[in-house]
């Protein structure tokens, strides 16, 4: 049994699937703002900002990489968890845009 048969699972889509947006997440800090404490000031700074949904968009967006991947070995359990990662990614955004973010005035 070679490795893409043992990550053709959906438990390892979806755990993939959460994770690795969390890990782009951390190397946009690490990138652009790591004079700023991470996790809680960094993203209070992107909440005030009005700049959290769309850096989790970003993340989220990240997420179509692993798809292609598993498409293109044939994975197809393996995109089903993606699938269901990338909707928990959707319904974060929505709670961030519309409940944690502010309106703009």
């Amino acid at each position: 049994m070679n490795w893409t048969q043992r990550l053709n699972t959906f438990l390892w889509g979806l755990a993939i699937g959460i994770i690795f947006p969390a890990i782009i997440y951390t190397m946009y800090w690490l990138l652009r703002y790591h004079q700023i404490n991470f996790p809680v000031r960094f993203t209070r700074f992107l909440m005030n900002g009005y700049l959290l949904s769309n850096v989790l968009r970003m993340c989220g967006l990240a997420n179509l990489i692993l798809f292609y991947f598993g498409l293109n070995r044939s994975m197809d359990k393996f995109n089903k968890g993606i699938i269901v990662s990338v909707v928990l990614y959707l319904l974060l955004i929505f709670y961030v845009n519309y409940y944690l973010e502010p309106e703009y005035i």
